[in-house]
């Protein structure tokens, strides 16, 4: 069965709100960004507690809360001045700077933030890493084009079809249902779906996504890990992950095979591919690298 599914989504309500603009440099006298403990989902906060984000920056607490994303609820957040709290350079140096992710999606929802993207990418260094300059653009691109594919432009977060939240649930496994029959549509870049998809990828991200699913539609960084796992780790209906595909040189092609080749692959949908490598090829662009051979499957 497939884990995900190319039905049309809907944003999530909770995530309108645009996010505040930074305020004005401090003085050197400020105290650094790295001096706050780091913001954790589901710790709560009193009024004035400052954290500091995944993207490096410092946020205070406006009002109390149990954890609320600091870029997404903006009316429990604002931005903190601190010494070091301006840097835009991309964490580990990722390959796709935040002006290009931000041309790839001109449209994308503010939940999916570059800042999210490149908190995720500690959970599978080799991702976008691997390899000469190149490859690891390519890879990059490859990935991008798949979830921009699967979000309509990381526009949609959250499953549109309603109707199909209950069937996603396989009572058969041991460990059951524990977040309710209808808790596990898809969700995410890759569209997480499936009771067993949750536990899978919760255990190998060390985040009980079994017991709360929602999280990968409510903190950006678990819903780009979860796109990365399945990148990483899963072959589905193809014969390899995707990081393979693109690390060791099959191409573009198999990427698409991995992600949703029963439905598209052969012959089936040659529309859908169609739409997948045209964003790949304009990615690659974006980035300043050839796509390579087999981008078809």
């Amino acid at each position: 069965m497939s884990r995900r599914r190319i039905s049309a989504l809907v944003t999530v309500l909770a995530l309108a709100g645009a996010v505040p603009a930074l305020l004005p440099a401090t003085p050197a006298s400020a105290a650094s960004c790295s001096s706050y403990p780091n913001w954790s989902a589901g710790t709560y906060y009193n009024a004035g507690d400052i954290v500091r984000y995944t993207d490096g920056k410092a946020y205070i607490a406006e009002h109390a809360n149990p954890g609320y994303d600091p870029i997404i609820s903006t009316w429990y957040w604002d931005p903190y001045a601190c010494e070091d709290g301006g840097s835009q350079t991309p964490v580990g140096d990722f390959v796709v700077s935040e002006s290009q992710f931000n041309q790839m999606f001109p449209g994308r929802n503010s939940f999916y933030s570059y800042s999210g993207l490149t908190a995720a990418l500690s959970a599978y260094p080799g991702f976008a890493k691997t390899g000469g300059d190149a490859t690891k653009k390519q890879e990059a691109a490859a990935f991008l084009a798949n979830v921009s594919h699967e979000t309509g432009g990381l526009v949609h977060v959250v499953e549109q079809n309603t109707a199909n939240y209950p069937h996603y649930c396989d009572w058969g496994q041991p460990y059951g249902c524990p977040a309710g029959q209808a808790a596990y549509y898809g969700r995410g870049p890759i569209q997480l779906s499936w009771n067993f998809n949750y536990k899978a990828a919760g255990d190998a991200l060390g985040i009980d996504l079994l017991g709360n699913p929602w999280l990968v539609q409510n903190d950006s960084a678990v819903a780009w890990k979860t796109a990365l796992w399945y990148w990483n780790t899963q072959s589905g209906p193809g014969s390899m992950t995707g990081h393979n595909a693109m690390v060791n040189g099959a191409g573009f092609g198999q990427t698409i095979r991995s992600i949703n080749g029963s439905l598209e692959c052969d012959g089936r949908n040659p529309a859908q591919v169609q739409s997948r490598v045209s964003t790949y090829q304009r990615f690659a662009q974006i980035l300043g690298v050839d796509p390579g051979g087999n981008l078809y499957c």
